[in-house]
Order: C-alpha cells, then sequence, then structure tokens
C-alpha cells in the first residue's frame, strides 16, 4: 500500500504541478476569450435561468430531464467533500493562498462548463428506446473520427468509471466515515453499509428517481451549510479583512507562512488551488456534461449559461464559506494557526480542519456534528452523480448489459472506501480525475467552433430582441 501511495503521488505530482495547471488555465482562458467573456456578457441571463426555474419538484420528463434538474445533478457532483475536505487539504499544505488559485481556475472554469455543456447538448442522441445519451465521449468522437477519436473516447471512458463510479465514491464514503465517527463515534464500516444501502436503492430507480433525489437534495443542503458559515462569520467578522488580505499575499508569497522557498511554496500554493478546484467544480474535466446533456431546453446556449452557474454556485459561494470559516478561525487574529502553525498543525488534518474551524465557535460536539451532517449529504449526493457519469460510460463502453455489473462493483467500493487509507484514496481519486481532463480538454479545442458559434447566435439574437 505505501510502494502504491508513493507512485500514485508521483503521478500526481507532474499532472497537478504542470500538465493540469496548463490545461485548466489554457482550455478556460481560450473560450473566454473566443466567447468573449461569456461567464461575464450572460452572468445575469445565467442567474435568471437557475433561479427563476428553481423547483424542489420538477416533475417526471417524457424525455431527459428539466434544466433544473438536470443542474441539480451537476451540483450534485460538484458540491462534495471537495467543498469542505478538499478546501481544508489545499489551506493546509498550500496555504491561505491556495483558494486564490481556486477563485482563479473557477472564473476561467465558468466559460469552460458553459462550452462543455453546450457541447454535450450539441452532440447528445436519442438511442431506439428514446433515451437521451451525451457526454464528452459523443463529442470526442464527433471532433474525431476514426480510430484516435475511438482511443481519445475510450480512453476518457474508462478513466471516468474508475475516477467517478469506483475511486470517487470511496473518497466521498471514506469523508462520511471519518467526520461520523468524529462527531457521533459511529464505526466508519456502519456508516458504509448504511450508505451503500441508499444508494442502491437509489441507483436501481436510474436517472428519473437520482433527478428527484438531487433537485430535492442540492438546494436544501446547501442553504443549511451557508447559514451555519454565515454565523461563523459574523462571529468572527472583525477578522473577514484579515482573511481576505490573507488569501490575496499568500497567494504570491506563501512562503511567509509556510516557510520554504518561495519556489516551491508558490508552486504548492498553485498547485493545490487547480488540483483542488478542479475536484470541487469539476470544470474541465468532463463529468457535469453527461447531465447537461439531458436538459429540455430550447438551444445548447440555454443550458451553458446554466452550467456556468454551477461553477459559480460551487466554488464563490460555498467553497468560499469553508475556506472564510476555516481561515478567520484558524489562522486570522487569535486563530491557533496564527499563534503556533507548527504545533497545531501536526494535530489537524484535511479531515477533520473543518470540524475543529466550526466548533471553535459552536462547541466541539455541536461544530463536529455539524460538519458531519453537511457533508454526510454533500458526499451522498455526489456519490450518487458520479454513479451516474460512470454508468453512461460503461454503457458507452459495454453496451446496457453491464449496467448491473458496474452497479454492484461500485456499491462494494462505496462500503471499502468507508475502511480504507484516505491518503491513497484521495491520491488514486485525484489521478483518475486529472486523466478525466486531457481527452475531455483536446476534443473541446477541435471543436471551439461549434461553442463560439452558439455564443455568438444567442448574442445577436439577444440583440434583435
Amino acid at each position: 500500500m505505501d510502494t502504491l501511495l508513493s507512485i500514485v503521488k508521483t503521478i500526481n505530482a507532474y499532472l497537478s504541478d504542470y500538465i493540469l495547471i496548463i490545461l485548466l488555465v489554457g482550455v478556460g482562458l481560450y473560450f473566454s476569450i473566443r466567447t468573449r467573456f461569456v461567464q461575464v456578457r450572460c452572468f445575469g441571463e445565467g442567474m435568471k435561468k437557475v433561479f427563476g426555474n428553481i423547483s424542489l419538484k420538477g416533475g417526471k420528463q417524457e424525455k431527459g430531464l428539466s434544466s433544473f434538474q438536470a443542474l441539480a445533478t451537476a451540483i450534485a457532483a460538484q458540491v462534495g467533500t471537495g467543498n469542505i475536505i478538499g478546501a481544508c487539504g489545499a489551506i493546509l499544505i498550500g496555504g491561505p493562498g491556495a483558494i486564490f488559485w481556486m477563485w482563479i481556475i473557477a472564473f476561467f472554469g465558468m466559460a469552460t462548463s458553459y462550452s462543455e455543456a453546450v457541447l454535450a447538448q450539441k452532440t447528445r442522441v436519442t438511442d431506439a428506446d428514446g433515451e437521451i445519451h451525451g457526454g464528452p465521449v459523443y463529442y470526442i468522437t464527433h471532433a474525431f473520427k476514426g480510430k484516435f477519436g475511438k482511443f481519445l473516447a475510450g480512453f476518457f471512458a474508462v478513466s471516468t468509471f474508475l475516477a467517478l463510479g469506483f475511486m470517487g465514491s470511496m473518497v466521498q464514503s471514506n469523508s462520511i466515515g471519518e467526520t461520523c465517527n468524529t462527531a457521533f463515534g459511529i464505526p466508519t464500516w456502519v456508516m458504509g453499509i448504511v450508505v451503500t444501502l441508499i444508494a442502491a436503492v437509489i441507483f436501481l430507480g436510474g436517472v428519473k428517481r437520482l433527478a428527484s433525489v438531487t433537485e430535492k437534495i442540492v438546494p436544501v443542503m446547501a442553504l443549511i451549510y451557508i447559514v451555519g458559515s454565515i454565523i461563523i462569520i459574523i462571529a468572527r467578522i472583525r477578522y473577514i479583512p484579515e482573511t481576505f488580505a490573507m488569501i490575496f499575499k499568500y497567494a504570491f508569497v506563501p512562503n511567509a507562512l509556510l516557510g520554504g522557498g518561495i519556489g516551491a511554496a508558490l508552486k504548492n500554493a498553485i498547485s493545490q488551488g487547480a488540483k483542488r478546484g478542479l475536484f470541487s467544480n469539476e470544470a474541465g474535466m468532463g463529468s457535469t456534461p453527461h447531465a447537461h446533456a439531458l436538459a429540455n431546453v430550447k438551444t445548447p446556449h440555454d443550458q451553458g449559461v446554466v452550467a456556468m452557474i454551477g461553477v459559480f454556485i460551487d466554488t464563490i459561494i460555498v467553497l468560499n464559506m469553508t475556506a472564510i470559516v476555516v481561515i478567520s478561525t484558524l489562522y486570522a487574529g487569535d486563530g491557533p494557526l496564527a499563534l503556533d502553525p507548527t504545533g497545531v498543525t501536526a494535530a489537524l488534518d484535511k479531515t477533520n480542519m473543518a470540524q475543529v474551524a466550526f466548533g471553535s465557535i459552536f462547541g466541539t460536539n455541536i461544530g463536529n456534528a455539524f460538519v458531519a451532517i453537511c457533508l454526510f449529504f454533500f458526499a451522498f449526493s455526489t456519490i450518487l452523480s458520479w454513479n451516474y457519469f460512470g454508468k453512461v460510460n460503461i454503457n458507452y463502453l459495454f453496451g446496457k448489459k453491464a449496467a448491473i455489473p458496474y452497479t454492484i462493483i461500485a456499491l462494494v467500493f462505496i462500503f471499502l472506501g468507508s475502511i480504507l487509507s484516505n491518503d491513497l484514496v484521495w491520491e488514486l481519486t485525484d489521478m483518475f480525475n486529472q486523466l478525466m481532463v486531457i481527452p475531455n480538454v483536446i476534443a473541446m479545442f477541435a471543436l471551439a467552433g461549434m461553442v463560439v458559434k452558439s455564443s455568438k447566435e444567442m448574442t445577436n439574437e439577444n440583440i434583435l430582441k
């Protein structure tokens, strides 16, 4: 296990420190420029489409999903452990400045997510049973005909069901088990069985049942977490200016807090921001297009602007709540990491950091319980969406007959995640997440003209109106 962990860490170091940063920032910047910063121009339009159509009971669609159901399914995937434990890990390793680089990734990621949703809508297919299928494998094979396209699509499909359906679900169940054990003393294997059984019931109901669950869970769970975070922020209000100052300061001079050389510390802050930013909002990873492809909308642009708001909600709202709470309570003012960074860090890890932060105001027991309950819903909803995304790719590779074996194996992985090594589970998930980016981004560049055309058509239509 130790040897495997070392190998995976080495692979991830090259992927996240070099390839991932270049691809994510590159594709985000490219599509921002090509779409004339659609994330700024159409931000208001996207907000109206999201919050004008919000519903906890969208009803069954004849085929596909409603626009909000598709968004809820996408956000269920985005808002997971990355928003709590992932953010804490980034801060712990890269310092508060890592959050700044998450913001950068998210800003450009909004244009990336818009583009992914547009391509998923434009290349989706309907099978003989009237069922809609869409996602990167379909726009990859649209972009590249022949063997190369099939290879890229196959590489993406394998990476996806490993990253999301198997390894990713292990991370989520692992986080649920650890936090519930800390808060309530429940053995991790017991939580593993509970999560596995509930997931099995929903998996068997297919995408319709999944949409019905996520459209109810997502708005409620996000609201509860935001309200709890705001209470902490109000309690630490005098340290909020210092909190934001630390985020900006340590984005460029992280060694002042972390020690070591400026080059190594800065690379750590940027790579942690990029890696955890990807794990959180998933823009460029190619996961959320599976949900957006199913949306019943008039034009691909309509779902594109909805998709980019998903990134905004995930990172700029929910993840920022975690960041501000953690930094304002642990790093700013009289926070323990401000007074004794080395000594306290030894007692903290990314799994318990948020619980310590919330516990500093709510009290240890209530803080632990609050984070555990929120994380349960965050992580469980992510398991549901990720399982579906993996299933789409399993069906692409092996046909519908593979769905039941895939579901059984996925359930086994969910249980195993609750009892296996936390570090190895996270590193494996990071590796496969990052591998997904490569074929997805290559296809996006190849189909850029399709995205730009969709953006221009809607812009011209709005001008005429």
